[in-house]
């Protein structure tokens, strides 16, 4: 989020709900590398504080866009050669500290409305988020930050390194350290068997909604998650099985948010009575 223009992550979000149905959610994450910046051609942003309201204006600019087409713009009506209702397009008029949009989008807005948008309220406010990842190297350290978000969902970050058959999970991460440093990044860890991960998880649902799980290695752990811990957790209810067709939101148990710009309308309206 930090060198990409808002204006396009926001269409190419929206055109990702409509093609998979309304299963799209976005990870607001921050980009720290140099190169990054040259490759956007745009100023190296360094300070945590600037790196941060890069984030919430971004998250704050593309919700808007999702919303500057009401729910009932597309029209497509052949009998009078009208695809959508112009009264039903919006500005949004932002303007921040880096750059101003007006809209509206280029995207009907999404299938979800809004889509879920997941990131740390240390960096992006928790009124933006419908989930807010947290992270803590113990389970007490998580319990304390899952506390303060104030989000509708909270969901733990959980890096993993599991025993696979063909070496214990201690080894593989000794294996790996021997060309690169695992990066600490202050979460919690599990490094061990399948059986202690669904220990684990199911001690954490007491605290959060949810965990992201970051594998050590994807093509040795993803088989071992699904093999033997999904199943698991499935048998401790811990596991939501959504029914075909749902949304990510109705999955989490997110309601649809209205559009504002239609709810301010009825509620102008309903001022005038």
């Amino acid at each position: 989020m930090t060198y990409t223009e808002p204006f396009h992550v926001s269409s190419q979000l929206a055109s990702l709900d409509h093609i998979s149905a309304g299963r799209a959610g976005w990870v607001v994450t921050e980009e720290e590398r140099p190169e990054a910046a040259r490759a956007w051609g745009r100023p190296l942003v360094v300070d945590a504080d600037a790196l941060a309201r890069e984030s919430r204006d971004g998250v704050e600019v593309a919700r808007a866009l999702w919303d500057s087409w009401e729910d009932d713009a597309v029209i497509r009506s052949v009998a009078t050669s009208r695809y959508l209702d112009r009264e039903r397009l919006h500005y949004i008029d932002f303007t921040g500290e880096t750059y101003a949009v007006k809209g509206p989008a280029i995207v009907p807005r999404p299938p979800q409305g809004q889509l879920v948008v997941l990131g740390r309220p240390d960096r992006v406010p928790a009124a933006q988020l419908d989930v807010a990842l947290v992270e803590g190297r113990d389970l007490a350290s998580v319990a304390t930050a899952a506390a303060a978000p104030g989000t509708p969902r909270v969901f733990a970050e959980v890096e993993v390194a599991l025993d696979t058959p063909e070496a214990t999970a201690a080894d593989r991460v000794t294996d790996l350290e021997r060309h690169a440093a695992w990066s600490d990044r202050g979460r919690l860890r599990h490094i061990g068997a399948a059986d202690q991960l669904v220990a684990l998880l199911g001690e954490l649902s007491r605290h959060v909604d949810g965990v992201r799980l970051h594998p050590l290695v994807l093509d040795e752990d993803l088989p071992v998650l699904s093999r033997l811990v999904l199943p698991a957790l499935s048998e401790r209810r811990l596991v939501a099985r959504p029914l075909p067709g749902t949304s990510l939101r109705s999955t989490l148990g997110l309601e649809r948010p209205a559009n504002r710009f239609a709810a301010a309308a009825v509620a102008a309206q309903e001022d005038a009575r």
